[in-house]
């Protein structure tokens, strides 16, 4: 039975990845806007089913397929932004009003993938043969390391835009506080766009991913975004780099778990761990405690 233990302890990191990166682009326009963006899920599934026609209906090969991927839905955010949350900001809409509406987007998506797609399983036709590699105590694909070593880069990437560059650093300032960015020439606006895009940035590369690794169907964004969402909580759902650690906790415990339970309760796992969060720790496990006023 031990023998089993190295392999899950990868298929966790494999899913786990998928659900960081879905996490990642959920808290980081919690942390800079503060509001929950469930439409990242319609963006990770719209990005799963563009790479999927770029690749398999028009023929284009895998860099190509991935690039113009990225462009559509980095423009598909932002006519989100544009279309649907700017308006609302305009009117001083509630966080919950946003929310709420980004959840009307995410149904939405899966009806727009129908009406384009149809509602059967779709599969990406893969040139090249999905080789398998036998580690000794464990084996992965070709792919499955793809997905592990592409999210650890981008988690890299994403570290070095937050920390290091002009934009990141108005998003931080941003976030801590909007009034002070704001005096010293910051433009809201425009860094939530620089927001979207990198969040729609790290949902297309998601997608993309989920789609190499796994069927498409239309409402595959509800589920994946649950777990974005619970890997957010438990990480800390302000804290981006809490959100890829719970994330890859998730998949991990996620598949841990079936050594002792069927695999039908991954979802019961995950959800369980959610809430022994919710009642021990709320802030997550990077998050920090709020000072209660009362």
């Amino acid at each position: 039975m031990v023998s089993i233990l190295p392999q899950l302890v990868i298929n966790g990191l494999i899913a786990g990845s998928i659900y960081a990166l879905a996490a990642s682009g959920f808290s980081l326009v919690y942390y800079v806007i503060k509001f929950l963006n469930f439409a990242q899920g319609a963006l990770i599934a719209l990005s799963a089913y563009i790479f999927f026609f770029f690749l398999n209906l028009m023929g284009i090969n895998y860099a190509a397929a991935a690039l113009l991927t990225l462009i559509s839905s980095v423009l598909i955010m932002l006519i989100m932004n544009v279309a649907v949350y700017f308006p609302l900001r305009k009117r001083k809409a509630t966080n919950v009003v946003l929310m709420i509406a980004s959840l009307a987007l995410l149904i939405f998506s899966s009806s727009f993938i129908i009406a384009l797609f149809g509602s059967s399983t779709k599969t990406l036709l893969l040139r090249n043969q999905n080789k398998t590699f036998d580690f000794g105590m464990f084996v992965a694909t070709e792919i499955q390391i793809t997905i592990i070593i592409s999210a650890l880069a981008i988690f890299l990437l994403l570290w070095l835009v937050m920390k290091k560059t002009k934009i990141g650093k108005a998003m931080r300032a941003l976030a801590d506080n909007k009034e002070a960015a704001q005096i010293i020439g910051i433009s809201p606006e425009k860094i939530y766009n620089y927001t979207f895009a990198i969040a729609s940035a790290l949902g297309a590369i998601s997608g993309i991913l989920i789609g190499l690794e796994q069927n498409l169907y239309p409402g595959m964004g509800v589920l994946i975004i649950v777990k974005g969402f619970i890997s957010s909580v438990v990480g800390g759902i302000s804290s981006v780099p809490g959100a890829i650690i719970g994330g890859l906790f998730i998949g991990l415990v996620e598949n841990l778990g079936i050594w002792f339970l069927p695999s039908g309760y991954k979802d019961v796992i995950s959800f369980t761990i959610l809430l022994i969060f919710l009642l021990f720790r709320p802030q997550g496990i990077l998050g920090v405690k709020l000072r209660d006023d009362a």
